[in-house]
């Protein structure tokens, strides 16, 4: 008998952690050997344990001082910093984010699936099969998102920004402050700084209440 899939579930919700063990454990082809609530958490156990499939949620804090306001930031910084780390690491998105920018973002930022959580029930078994042989898995439901052209879509608002300006742009929306979110990213706030002002050109604002607007409006702001 071939060795368990050895996975690591990251989801600041311990009910949903559950679950998805539930689903993946009723045979012995899957194994759970870690779980992370939050970025930094989800690094320091890749690094130790060394995972064959890493599933996450794009909303999560960044770490265990994060505020209580959930956003996007924390699941896309966590994608580039296992990717930095390895970048063969294979990680499997698991979110209610079923629209772009969010799946074509992830898969940028170097995921090999994508499932939605409505989704998950019935995916989520043959999602990490496949990724754990290096193939992808997308859910049917938004595979066609992820190669369809920037054009296609540009009608939504958050599809001109790249996955760094859409991180700080959700930290900006939980209330972060720039010398914060740098401290977070370890950034410069003079970078950060950048992709604001960047960031807000795009999108056509000026104020830190537009972008609070536009997240809540987006489904970013998950209160």
């Amino acid at each position: 008998m071939s060795n368990p899939i050895r996975v690591l579930l990251v989801d600041d919700h311990s009910i949903v952690r559950f679950g998805y063990q539930q689903l993946l454990t009723r045979s012995n082809d899957i194994e759970v050997i870690a779980e992370a609530e939050n970025c930094a958490d989800a690094l320091q156990c890749y690094r130790k344990l060394a995972p064959d499939v890493v599933i996450l949620d794009l909303s999560m804090p960044m770490d265990s001082d994060s505020e209580e306001i959930q956003s996007t930031a924390g699941g896309l910084e966590a994608i580039r910093r296992i990717r930095s780390h390895d970048s063969s690491a294979r990680i499997l998105v698991v979110t209610g984010l079923d629209s772009n920018p969010y799946p074509q973002r992830a898969v940028q930022a170097g995921v090999q699936g994508y499932v939605t959580k409505r989704n998950a029930s019935s995916e989520l078994r043959q999602a990490v099969l496949n990724i754990s042989i290096g193939r992808t898995f997308y859910s049917k439901s938004i595979s066609h998102l992820i190669d369809c052209e920037e054009e296609k879509y540009e009608d939504n608002q958050l599809s001109q920004l790249t996955a760094r300006e859409l991180e700080i742009f959700s930290m900006i929306a939980e209330g972060h402050s720039v010398n914060g979110i740098a401290d977070l990213m370890h950034l410069s706030p003079k970078t950060v700084h950048a992709h604001r002002s960047n960031l807000m050109r795009k999108l056509d604002i000026s104020s830190s209440a537009e972008i609070i607007h536009i997240a809540m409006r987006a489904g970013i702001l998950q209160t």
